[in-house]
């Protein structure tokens, strides 16, 4: 499946290739996906954006159809997948929004190249460190799926492959609140890219159970904050995992705009005028 009006093409970044979808003209926007997703989960908010905007959205190393090394899946390597792609497409300083795992991505870039951000919108997820001192106790069940990745490789990869289905269409299912968002075609398309790329994916979120962890702790030290604007963008939930967003997140990011919205996970397509609207927003910032 493709983005409608997007051009693709396939682009050599460092020691990797991605699948890459462009549309529109203006001030550059890149796009990054989450779990257990692609880039196709950005359709409905390219579209709107490419009306004035150079909107740029990639599959991530390991997922979709990008390739899928051995080796590193930390963030630091996947921002520079992504810092590195825009500036062989010619844009040296663009605009950044990441959704989940893309988010986490973002975060990485945006403390990594700050001379390239231009602004940041972080859509549901709290950074690496915070997310783990997030999950303890019984609120831990919510992000079991980040304790099974985080063991050795085999053991997740194993279990994951006897269904891979069952376990990929099962945060399709519970973490959005209209599955009409995730019509059966678009699911389809999510379900055969997750199943070819479970090592990977994998991968990915072991390295945020380990190097990232460092990573971050190192910035988390030294200091180091996020220096462009910043919209964080958060579904509400309640009490199922009360804690204080706007807290941890201002922490990181001096120049921040918090908010909730009352969809689920998956907002982008949930609630894509929403999203659209609040990246439009920052950009003015």
């Amino acid at each position: 499946m493709h983005i409608s009006g997007f051009d693709y093409d396939r682009v050599p970044v460092g020691g990797v290739t991605l699948n890459v979808a462009a549309g529109g003209d203006g001030p550059a926007v890149l796009l990054l996906h989450g779990f257990p997703q692609t880039h196709l989960m950005w359709r409905h908010v390219a579209a709107d954006l490419a009306a004035d905007h150079r909107v740029v959205a990639p599959d991530l190393r390991g997922y979709g159809d990008s390739d899928k090394p051995d080796g590193d899946y930390s963030k630091r390597a996947m921002a520079a997948d992504v810092v590195g792609l825009m500036r062989e497409l010619g844009h040296d300083r663009f605009a950044l929004a990441g959704h989940d795992r893309g988010a986490l991505v973002a975060f990485r870039a945006a403390l990594d190249h700050a001379d390239a951000v231009t602004h940041l919108l972080s859509l549901d997820v709290v950074p690496t460190l915070d997310m783990w001192d997030l999950m303890r106790g019984t609120r831990a069940a919510i992000g079991f799926h980040l304790f099974l990745m985080a063991q050795p490789p085999g053991l997740a990869e194993q279990l994951i492959a006897a269904s891979p289905d069952l376990f990929f269409g099962h945060f399709l299912d519970v973490w959005t609140k209209d599955p009409a968002a995730i019509p059966p075609e678009v699911r389809a398309a999510y379900l055969k890219a997750s199943r070819e790329a479970i090592t990977s994916i994998v991968a990915d979120y072991r390295a945020s159970a380990t190097v990232d962890v460092e990573h971050d702790t190192v910035d988390l030290r030294a200091g180091n904050k996020l220096r462009m604007p910043v919209s964080v963008v958060q579904q509400d939930f309640g009490a199922v995992l009360p804690y204080d967003a706007p807290a941890l997140w201002r922490a990181w990011a001096p120049d921040l705009e918090h908010t909730t919205v009352q969809t689920g996970h998956f907002m982008a397509e949930e609630a894509p005028a929403e999203i659209a609207s609040a990246l439009r927003q920052l950009l003015r910032r």
